[in-house]
């Protein structure tokens, strides 16, 4: 398996350095509802995941919540709650938008707001070693001091922007604050350089290094982050521990747009998932994200989505359909050959879809010619489940179960009346469409076969 190092700007062999994968993704910073461009990213994680442990890897997967943050104090204050109800409020949405998009929850979800003390560890350490200095403003990370500092952006010191947090008190305008001292009427933590509160960077080291150790398999998020956000973990990390790398492989997901603008609030452009939710499927959703390489940017279109449901029915129908009475014919291999020299290719979805496409249209062509397709579909629906499709099941089990009853309840009374061969009829178009019958002392109980 290759994936694409953002650190190393190349494809590389994906080899973890134990047994277990250990892998850390930025999460969200909880003053508002989450949007697609946060639906973009955690599914393409959670895909990632889900191949790693289809492969047979075993990982510990980490996503930390920033519940201490200027958004959310300015937030709460405007609403007139504490910045603790606030970020409870949308952490509970985030887990339902998550929940509802079918993905995966992950191992550990720290809250930075949880972490202080271990933050504070940190930051003295980096103190102590000549990394950071105090200032009147808080604590600062000293930029001069990593000769490697740019490694990850493949930029030097001379062609970053300068950093537009703090004030004069920095000795380089690129320093970066790790303690930020306290302010009028925002929440605050004392330390060894008075009250105040952590900066952002310094929240995901410290996690990453608490929950993970000194050295990571992935690191993850958008690319949005790379500069300043990752190229500062980084340095403070790896100053920090004297451990080299702190992650081996840096990948990050192109960015949602919406026609030339990225889609964020600030451009007026927001669309959250919930409201997606209430005109697409999840399947639909995950599809739209997974048809591009992650990678690239993705430009949202209510067009390309409700292609995308038509997509995911004719996946579903192809899944769940009854299938003939011959020998099965369909051969599954080369599907699912094709799907997984995709994946290994730095996590190709496109193809890997392109694949569960010429899979169904396969099970349709064999079903209509009277084949039986049952080993094709539990192949189709193995792996759709990859990528974290369902395939309707739910909602096509849900919608079938009255008229399955109402067939029994027909055949029940036809064997009454001792109509055998009628009865039996219904039983046979049953089982073409993978419902079983179970004819028992209590009444007939029914199940469907995969």
């Amino acid at each position: 398996m290759k994936l694409f190092n953002t650190l190393t700007r190349q494809k590389e062999e994906f080899i973890p350095q134990g047994d277990t994968v250990k892998m850390y993704v930025c999460g969200v910073t909880p003053y508002d509802e989450c949007h697609l461009g946060h639906a973009m990213s955690y599914i393409i994680f959670d895909v990632l995941r889900r191949y790693l442990e289809f492969r047979g890897f075993r990982v510990s997967y980490v996503q930390n919540f920033t519940d201490i943050d200027d958004k959310i104090i300015a937030r709460a204050q405007k609403m007139g709650i504490s910045t603790t109800e606030l970020t409870e409020r949308f952490i509970n949405q985030y887990f339902a938008d998550m929940d509802a998009l079918n993905i995966n929850r992950v191992d550990i979800y720290p809250k930075a707001s949880e972490e202080i003390p271990d933050m504070l560890k940190v930051i003295q350490g980096l103190v102590d070693k000549g990394y950071a200095y105090a200032s009147k403003d808080g604590v600062y990370f000293r930029v001069n001091s990593d000769p490697d500092y740019g490694k990850l952006s493949h930029r030097s010191l001379a062609d970053l922007i300068p950093s537009t947090e703090g004030g004069s008190e920095k000795e380089h305008q690129l320093d970066f604050a790790l303690w930020k001292a306290a302010k009028e009427g925002e929440p605050c933590w004392g330390s060894p350089w008075g009250k105040g509160r952590p900066g952002w960077h310094i929240e995901c080291s410290t996690m990453a290094l608490k929950y993970l150790g000194e050295s990571l398999d992935i690191h993850g998020g958008g690319q949005d982050l790379i500069f300043p956000h990752h190229e500062n973990e980084i340095a403070q990390s790896e100053c920090f521990s004297g451990v080299v790398p702190f992650a081996k492989y840096w990948l990050h997901n192109g960015l949602l747009h919406w026609g030339e603008e990225k889609l964020s609030k600030s451009s007026g452009n927001l669309i959250t998932i919930k409201q997606a939710l209430g005109r697409f499927s999840a399947d639909a959703i995950r599809l739209f994200v997974l048809s591009s390489h992650y990678r690239s940017p993705l430009t949202f279109s209510e067009q390309a989505l409700e292609a995308m449901e038509r997509g995911v029915e004719r996946l579903r129908q192809a899944a769940w359909g009854g299938g003939g009475n011959g020998v099965e014919l369909v051969e599954v291999v080369p599907f699912q050959r094709r799907f997984i020299e995709a994946m290994e290719d730095d996590l190709n979805t496109p193809q890997a879809i392109a694949a569960l496409f010429d899979l169904a249209r396969e099970i349709n062509r064999a079903r209509d010619e009277g084949f039986m397709v049952d080993q094709a579909q539990q192949m189709l629906l193995g792996l759709a489940n990859i990528l974290g499709l369902r395939l309707g099941e739910e909602e096509a089990h849900l919608e079938a179960e009255p008229f399955i009853e109402l067939l029994i309840s027909v055949r029940n009374e036809l064997r009454r009346n001792k109509q055998f061969q009628l009865a039996d009829k219904i039983r046979t178009a049953l089982g073409q469409l993978n419902i079983a019958l179970e004819d028992a002392s209590q009444g007939t109980r029914w199940k469907y076969r995969k």
